[in-house]
């Protein structure tokens, strides 16, 4: 997981997909963050986003980093505790203008059965689930 959480922070920007009823959709996403041994993606509840991840938890997230891609399927599992906002919150400081970790709205949710893909076009895929 930690091989992960590093490649989406290097990345800066990740893509996070959802499903709205039988569209897909993508959008640019950017916080990432290891609380509690999980790793955790945040947003806000007024957001089509966390309406589509509510209804339908599958997500798909992909990044590339210049040389190498990551593709990760997941599900977003929403952690509503102040601790989890808190940890998003100080990894993110300039997010506190907009959320609080006792805000309604703020959202964090944590990816769980994750598969990893990390590729490129050389070499074997590698592979990490968590």
């Amino acid at each position: 997981m930690q091989e992960v959480f590093d490649f989406l922070k290097k990345c800066q920007t990740y893509y996070l997909a959802t499903v709205d009823g039988d569209q897909p959709r993508v959008r640019p996403f950017g916080t990432v963050n290891i609380f509690e041994g999980k790793l955790y993606i945040q947003t806000g509840k007024v957001k089509d986003v966390s309406k589509q991840m509510m209804a339908n938890p599958k997500i798909e997230i992909c990044a590339f980093n210049g040389q190498e891609w990551i593709r990760i399927q997941a599900l977003a599992v929403e952690d509503d505790r102040v601790e989890a906002k808190q940890s998003m919150l100080d990894s993110y400081p300039s997010l506190q203008d907009r959320y609080s970790a006792t805000d309604p709205n703020t959202q964090t949710l944590y990816l769980k059965d994750a598969i990893a893909t990390i590729a490129s076009f050389a070499g074997e895929p590698k592979i990490i689930k968590f």
